[in-house]
């Protein structure tokens, strides 16, 4: 302990990182795409209320933003958007997402409407956006009606023209994504149908010049996604066939072969459109990403065989080829994402859009793979988490204290923790909390064994889970410097990590102190039956069919079980959400009140799946802040003017 460190209880620990700090740093970037000597990306900025600008860099180094106030390129085509923009010789196209409406962007000009004024606002939605070589924009269509009814939403693959006239070029499959133009007039796309999600069954489809349809891969039991078509006219795509997203190539007339397969997924789940895990370079070699042990390696696939790049991060997404070079957005440990490029012979970095250095590294806490035991899912008797311990280089806690622990819930359920620098994480651990970011049962990332591990068992394995983290950092097994005390423990999570948080403050009493749910799902029978259309089936593969297997929703809903439960809980939700609808939200608290458990709630208006505002993000994450210092006893630190949530009180 040097002579400037001071002793005080974990939680209660001074740190530079603030709420403020976590917004002011919360710019998230999109879609890369590289434009002749250009590269673009897109930024999704807390600080303007969420919006999302494109930023274009030129060769000299000059960054400009494209879209001033109040231009949104974001794009609600599965509500969960992605690929809302593109951009060729300059022209930019884009998703607006006040009307959903088409838009072209000259360099120089104002954005001008390419497609017609729908008959409901914002009830025609474009995506996965595309440029052919004779200027039409390839993309997803999805078209709503006047009822509101999630099944009547159609999803189509259609052709826009320079004149504003669309051609329906795939129509009938429930869902379609990654359209892409092949050699000779062929076309490339992938589709699915109910109750399949993509990551559980997607076919890639080619269509040739004379309308032949041929299925490529995928169907039932294996999934494909990332389909594009190579300079030499064949076609790559990630799947799963050999039980992990593993990266194969057809040409025309063959059949698929294998060309990498690590081991683990080299792709993860097709939630947003507009992913890249690979690249070709202009002189053919490959670069494509892959997952081990809770980090990505970078790998060059070129005549002498798969070659590893060193670099200092541990993730990338969005790889696009700048001629022999990759660009890239990456991440690391003690990096927030930023774009770069790298030089797949030489080895250098070039930031492109460096990420916000706010804090000297020292307050990082940096992230330990660990892999503990759980219980039995199809032989599946084990789960995985990053683990942070508490970091702070002007704190120490008193002698023989154990810290408090954040067990962090992931969304999806089919997602997975990042190894990449957060300051919503650092906010935790810098304040004395240890934080678990959980890879539980169901996760990409382990194959598809794994991920198919919460079939029919949300709400149980992941519970299990979960429990088993706690269980395994409180006891001798685990590391030393990660060991937890097991009574501070608390859960928190969004979305579908908002259910499992809700399920195991219910469902397994005694484990945690206190839970915070973000627009998290309380009633599973109220999500089957009102959802939008791309997760309105999701329900009948990790639970049950509906309404057949209703009695099972009830039973693995909280709301229906909230006599089991008397932990504190803090409850944040968007007033418009339209995956979770507030009402959920409202049903818990109501119980809640009823029972005379202490909660706290906060509803924001205008908010929707997921925080975008800076006021709304830093009040949620104060709020629970301020609502696990009034549960587990310890003082926020003064210095940061924090107002204590209120929370409701028998």
């Amino acid at each position: 302990m040097t002579s400037t460190q001071r002793t005080l209880p974990f939680g209660s620990w001074p740190t530079p990182i603030t709420s403020e700090l976590v917004v002011r740093s919360a710019a998230r970037i999109g879609e890369v795409l590289v434009d002749g000597d250009a590269v673009w990306w897109a930024e999704s900025r807390a600080s303007e209320g969420g919006r999302t600008v494109l930023v274009r860099r030129s060769p000299d180094g000059a960054t400009t933003d494209l879209l001033p106030e109040p231009w949104n390129a974001r794009t609600r085509v599965h509500e969960y958007g992605g690929g809302a923009w593109t951009v060729a010789d300059g022209t930019v196209f884009l998703t607006d997402f006040a009307d959903q409406r088409l838009y072209r962007v000259v360099p120089g000009a104002d954005p001008e409407p390419l497609t017609a004024a729908p008959a409901i606002l914002a009830g025609v939605r474009y995506a996965d956006l595309v440029v052919t070589p004779g200027g039409q924009v390839l993309c997803v269509r999805e078209t709503h009606t006047a009822s509101g009814d999630a099944a009547e939403v159609v999803h189509e693959v259609v052709a826009v023209a320079p004149d504003g006239s669309v051609e329906v070029l795939v129509s009938g499959p429930d869902f379609v994504s990654d359209p892409r133009p092949g050699p000779d007039g062929a076309l490339s796309w992938l589709q699915w149908q109910h109750p399949h999600m993509p990551w559980d069954a997607a076919q890639l489809v080619v269509r040739a010049a004379d309308g032949t349809e041929t299925v490529v891969a995928g169907g039932d039991g294996e999934s494909v996604v990332q389909p594009g078509w190579t300079a030499d006219g064949s076609l790559l795509f990630f799947a799963d066939r050999s039980g992990c997203w593993a990266l194969h190539r057809w040409r025309p007339g063959g059949q698929p072969e294998l060309v990498l397969d690590p081991g683990t997924d080299m792709a993860g789940p097709q939630w947003v459109f507009g992913q890249s895990r690979w690249a070709e370079l202009s002189d053919g070699r490959l670069v494509v990403a892959h997952g081990r042990d809770g980090a990505d390696r970078l790998v060059v696939l070129g005549t002498e065989g798969p070659r590893e790049l060193g670099t200092r991060y541990a993730s990338f997404g969005q790889l696009r080829a700048h001629g022999t070079a990759v660009v890239c957005v990456a991440g690391g440990p003690t990096s927030k994402a930023e774009v770069v490029r790298i030089d797949v012979d030489g080895g250098d970095v070039d930031v492109l859009r460096p990420a916000p250095r706010d804090v000297d590294e020292a307050w990082f806490s940096r992230p330990r793979h660990v892999t503990f035991p759980s219980t039995d899912a199809d032989g599946i008797t084990e789960a995985h988490a990053l683990v942070y311990p508490p970091t702070n280089p002007e704190v120490t806690a008193p002698a023989g204290e154990l810290p408090p622990l954040v067990v962090v819930v992931h969304g999806g359920p089919t997602a997975a923790a990042s190894p990449v620098l957060t300051t919503a994480v650092q906010y935790w651990t810098s304040r004395g909390f240890a934080v678990a970011d959980v890879d539980y049962r169901g996760s990409t990332g382990y194959g598809r064994a794994y991920r198919d591990a919460l079939q029919g068992r949300w709400g149980v394995v992941d519970l299990d889970d979960v429990v088993a983290v706690v269980r395994f950092l409180s006891s001798a097994d685990a590391p030393a410097e990660l060991r937890v005390d097991p009574a501070r423990a608390v859960i928190r999570g969004g979305s579908a990590g908002g259910y499992t948080t809700l399920a195991a403050l219910t469902f397994r009493p005694g484990v945690f102190a206190a839970g915070a749910s973000h627009y998290g799902v309380a009633d599973l029978a109220a999500l089957a039956a009102d959802t939008h259309s791309f997760e309105s089936r999701y329900l009948d593969g990790l639970i049950a069919p509906w309404p057949s297997g209703e009695a099972v929703y009830a039973e693995r809903s909280p709301i229906h079980h909230v006599d089991r439960l008397d932990t504190p809980l803090a409850v944040f939700q968007g007033a418009e959400d339209r995956v979770v609808p507030p009402e959920q939200a409202e049903m818990m608290v109501a119980a809640l009140r009823e029972k005379g458990v202490p909660h706290a709630y906060l509803l924001f208006p205008g908010e929707q799946h997921g925080f975008r505002r800076a006021e709304n993000i830093r009040a949620a994450l104060d709020g629970e802040l301020s609502f696990y210092a009034q549960v587990l006893g310890f003082d926020l630190p003064p210095e940061e003017g924090i107002t204590p949530i209120e929370v409701v009180r028998p």
